[in-house]
């Protein structure tokens, strides 16, 4: 969690205010269809989310390679049915292997995906089957036939809706990003997908190999599934599905490029896995070195932990806890802040006293919130200021003054600065790029470059090959460079940034 970072609202009302029902023209079939989004409300719906996407993610600080990625995007943007679009290609710090897309031409493709990549003929796919959702406007069928206008999104099933309201986790923006696309969607996004990037000059039969990697990732041992399949689901054999459409497309075509070697040397470096320096758990402790904290959980609880919060529920959801940064008007204290939660409406009513933990000023008690239309509900409530940070921990049990509430309590008393250097002085793992030095098979090569056993099936996957094929002297291949003996993985959660 960064410290401009914080979740904010984006309001529902202002982004929909004086929505209309009527037709719009699809830009890929040309027909009329009956919308309520205009192409004016996807332009502001992909602009404010913008903002609400990289508190969330948070942006890859790798300048060289957001370029890199949005002059592939732009160059595959330019062929597709809306060329004079202003396109946004941006890489988030994210290691879940995944990209996605929201109206008005945003497209986000994560750090996480990037190194199961092997070519820029297989990222201008990618980048192209997310421009296709957007050119066939997927996000405006789906919210029209789903009347999704004004209703809120919850973003963490182990965080209660009242935090989520609270907290404005619940965003109109950012569960756009949540819409499931229907099948037909993605067919028609694979669809153009590959022909974008055919037009673009890439060659698309090096696409399908994406599409096997993704399933090799979902079955590979301990991996959950990659969030591209669990968003993009899968309208069938996509592998042969793209086989077919890019033998199709190239027919008379000349002079289509992979660029295989171009976008491997690309990969040199890039963070692999969780990023410790925002944020990790060892156990039940939680340890954040970039903002300088750390928090012990009760033990056997779920942990959630994202760029903007983190939080632990007991197994049998009886009670909840959630850390994040509040986003104050100036530096007010503790005390101050509750006040002004008050005064703006926030909360009905507070009842808690100024104290001190982990020598930092705090604020410890219960917040009353009153939800419209709703019954009032009583949050457990911790104020602390950090310098110039205010952070907000929040909980609530099921049952008020019951035992997990004690839990609750111990926890955001637990709050205390980080100085340990072995805490503090953390690193990520990084992605290598490496020649061959002689014939071998894969798991042969790679272990001789250096990679972990353990790491070899995913280095095979990350080089769209098996541990037993053979490659040859100065083949460039990617495997995993590890700090930590046990960490990283593809589709692991971020730390809380």
């Amino acid at each position: 969690m960064h410290r401009h970072r914080t979740w904010r609202v984006v309001s529902a009302v202002a982004l929909f205010v004086g929505l209309l029902g009527g037709c719009a023209t699809n830009p890929v079939t040309g027909r009329k269809e009956v919308s309520l989004v205009t192409t004016a409300d996807e332009l502001a719906m992909g602009k404010a989310g913008y903002g609400a996407v990289i508190e969330e993610y948070g942006l890859y600080d790798d300048p060289a390679l957001q370029a890199y990625v949005n002059a592939i995007g732009q160059k595959v943007a330019h062929v597709s049915h809306l060329p004079n679009l202003e396109w946004h290609f941006t890489i988030v710090d994210d290691p879940a292997v995944n990209a996605f897309a929201m109206p008005g031409g945003y497209i986000y493709i994560t750090r996480g995906i990037l190194p199961y990549l092997n070519s820029e003929a297989q990222l201008a796919g990618v980048l192209g089957h997310e421009i296709g959702h957007v050119t066939h406007r997927h996000t405006a069928e789906q919210m029209t036939q789903q009347q999704l206008i004004g209703a809120g999104f919850a973003l963490g099933s182990i965080v209660s809706p009242t935090f989520q309201r609270y907290s404005g986790a619940a965003q109109q923006a950012m569960g756009l990003l949540f819409l499931k696309f229907s099948r037909t969607d993605e067919t028609q996004a694979d669809e153009l997908g590959v022909a974008y990037a055919t037009k673009a000059g890439y060659d698309p039969r090096d696409i399908p190999a994406t599409y096997v990697m993704l399933g090799r990732i979902g079955e590979q041992s301990g991996q959950s599934l990659p969030g591209f399949l669990s968003t993009h689901p899968d309208p069938g054999d996509r592998a042969t599905v793209t086989t077919r459409l890019a033998n199709q497309a190239v027919v008379g075509k000349s002079g289509l490029v992979i660029n295989h070697d171009v976008y491997i040397h690309h990969m040199e470096a890039v963070i692999y896995g969780q990023d410790p320096r925002q944020g990790y758990f060892d156990g039940d402790h939680y340890f954040h070195p970039t903002l300088g904290f750390q928090m012990t959980f009760p033990a056997g609880w779920q942990h959630q932990d994202s760029h903007a919060s983190v939080a632990a529920g007991e197994p049998n959801q009886l009670a909840v806890v959630q850390l994040s940064l509040a986003h104050p008007s100036g530096t007010p204290s503790p005390a101050e802040f509750v006040g002004q939660l008050a005064a703006n409406g926030s909360i009905a009513s507070s009842d808690g006293s100024a104290v001190t933990i982990g020598s930092y000023p705090a604020w410890v008690g219960h917040l009353t919130i009153a939800p419209q239309g709703q019954t009032p509900v009583t949050l457990d409530a911790t104020f602390i200021r950090k310098g110039d940070l205010l952070f907000q921990i929040l909980g609530q049990s099921k049952t008020a003054g019951d035992a997990y509430e004690g839990l609750i309590f111990s926890t955001m008393r637990s709050f205390s600065g980080l100085s340990d250097p072995a805490r503090i002085n953390v690193r990520p793992d990084h992605v290598r790029v490496r020649g061959v030095t002689a014939n071998a098979t894969l798991d042969v090569a790679l272990g001789g470059l250096g990679a972990r056993p353990a790491d070899l099936e995913t280095a095979a996957i990350m080089n769209n090959l098996h541990t037993t094929d053979h490659v040859t002297s100065g083949t460039l291949v990617k495997y995993v460079e590890r700090v930590h003996p046990g960490g990283g993985g593809a589709g692991g959660a971020p730390g809380m940034r």
